[in-house]
């Protein structure tokens, strides 16, 4: 299986997809003029302006939600994995991959907002590729490729790394206990009591749905994503004679890495979309679930979310190990050496292990309890926005049948998340990472080609960020949006907003009724 698992995983990230996505992000930063930097400033001032109703959630609690998907195993194990097989240069491809990925997000989740539609059942807001898919190409079977494809990444795929992960740094922390075998598997008692603790409390949090997802993570991600950049800020100023060094590394070994200029960019690449998922098709899901005035505001919230994941928490985690020299470089040179070797061949490089030793190695072992607790959090609210994608898919391929068909779906993908969980939790890190890398690009090929095709059909990101600016540009208090003065049909949500707006203006002003 685990031979089975490498070749598929090989062929999926061949090197046209870290291309495709490099490419396509770059495309975009062109075509919006590179939006990611000129509304930066506008990016922050949105955070905090969206509020929740019944059926969505605040654009603050958007962010959260995809920030739970975006900052996980990838930001703590993912870059100490990216340093340990493609050198330290792969952390300037990871950075160079975020920056264009941010137009990236933009498009995607205007999109996700453009197309989203009330739950015929819930009645809350359901958006994402799926949704675009079929309403902006009129191609219902890619949309239900799409669902079914994301269902099985992040139904089964992607949640074993994450829990893998969680179990790892605690049982770095609290020993693996007493061994005991599980069917052929030889396990410590300590990785099942963190197995149960992340089932039950995983129970509680997914069967409340979205409300209660958002809920924890819009407290739980700014917390321990805050804190753990700020010991991250401690180790770099204690150590602020190596910065130079350290971007000097990172910088000088991305062209001529160690592991082979080839290796730098794939690992980067590939680690960098784990990681932030810009174009990937996650973060577009929470993104329609938003409660906004206008579908820019959210692709632009979204665009910020990339920056926080991959420059400042993932550089957070490069530079402590980078800074502490808590890594090894596994190459191809014969009997299994390494290009570079400062700690123990032994320590699991898909792992958050690297980051822990660095923790451990300036703050003792409350370094590494910490990392323990950041790495629980992280992965844990990752699992949780798995799950929301999985439900939103579920939503999607169900909202035509019945209630019936809706909650049975639902039930088994809580059931699945919850058996992958307890699966990629007990089994070998590097096997799990390689399944995960599996839905990550399964998703991001269906993902990028399809809004690639959008553009070229209709380019309604385009028209929404004009016209978004043209408002912004005019001052307005309150922005509007209505889909049939720009030629966008399909866009059911939004046509009604703007039909109800129109008809309070003319209850309030007889004039406006008449222009109408």
């Amino acid at each position: 299986m685990e031979s089975l698992v490498n070749v598929v995983n090989g062929i999926i990230w061949s090197p046209a997809l870290i291309y495709l996505c490099l490419g396509a992000g770059l495309f975009y930063s062109i075509m919006t003029r590179f939006v990611q930097v000129r509304l930066f400033s506008e990016m922050i001032s949105l955070l905090f302006k969206g509020k929740s109703s019944a059926q969505g959630i605040s654009s603050f609690q958007a962010l959260a939600v995809s920030l739970a998907g975006r900052v996980g195993m990838g930001n703590i194990a993912g870059v100490a994995a990216a340093i340990g097989f493609g050198g330290p240069g792969a952390v300037f491809w990871m950075w160079v991959v975020a920056f264009l990925g941010a137009s990236t997000a933009y498009v995607e989740s205007t999109l996700a907002q453009i197309y989203k539609e009330k739950d015929v059942i819930t009645g809350e807001y359901r958006g994402g590729p799926a949704y675009y898919f079929e309403r902006a190409l009129g191609q219902r079977w890619y949309g239900i490729i799409f669902a079914i494809a994301s269902i099985l990444a992040c139904g089964m795929f992607l949640p074993g790394v994450q829990a893998n992960g969680v179990i790892n740094a605690f049982a770095q922390v609290m020993g693996e206990g007493t061994v005991m075998n599980i069917g052929s598997l030889e396990v410590g008692s300590m990785r099942l009591v963190a197995l149960g603790i992340i089932l039950v409390v995983l129970a509680i949090i997914i069967f409340g749905g979205i409300k209660r997802i958002a809920t924890f993570t819009e407290y739980a991600v700014p917390f321990m994503a805050l804190g753990y950049i700020g010991l991250a800020l401690v180790i770099m100023f204690t150590n602020y004679q190596m910065i130079p060094e350290v971007f000097g590394l990172i910088i000088g070994d991305a062209f001529t890495a160690q592991a082979g200029f080839g290796a730098a960019i794939g690992w980067g690449v590939k680690r960098g979309i784990y990681s932030n998922e810009a174009g990937q098709g996650t973060g577009p899901h929470a993104a329609g679930a938003a409660e906004v005035e206008h579908p820019s505001q959210q692709g632009l919230v979204q665009a910020f979310s990339v920056y926080v994941d991959t420059l400042l928490v993932c550089s957070a985690t490069a530079f402590m190990i980078l800074t502490m020299g808590t890594y090894n470089i596994q190459g191809t040179l014969p009997d299994g050496q390494f290009i570079v070797q400062n700690v123990a061949a032994g320590v699991e490089i898909n792992s958050p292990a690297f980051t822990q030793m660095a923790m451990e190695s300036v703050y003792g072992q409350f370094g590494n309890t910490f990392i323990a607790i950041a790495v629980f959090f992280f992965a844990f609210t990752t699992i949780l926005a798995y799950y929301y994608i999985a439900e939103v898919n579920v939503a999607y391929l169900t909202r035509f049948i019945s209630r019936g068909a809706n909650k049975t779906g639902l039930f088994l993908v809580k059931v699945l998340i919850m058996v992958m969980v307890a699966y990629g939790g007990l089994n070998s890190a590097g096997y799990i990472w390689a399944i995960g890398d599996i839905g990550v690009g399964l998703m991001a090929w269906l993902n990028i080609v399809g809004i690639l095709v959008i553009f070229f059909v209709a380019r309604p990101t385009l028209t929404m960020l004009k016209d978004y600016e043209a408002q912004r540009k005019a001052g307005v208090k309150h922005y509007t949006f209505d889909p049939a003065k720009f030629g966008i049909k399909n866009a059911p949500y939004w046509e009604e907003r703007h039909l109800k707006q129109q008809q309070r203006m003319a209850a309030q002003d007889p004039l406006h009724k008449e222009r109408l």
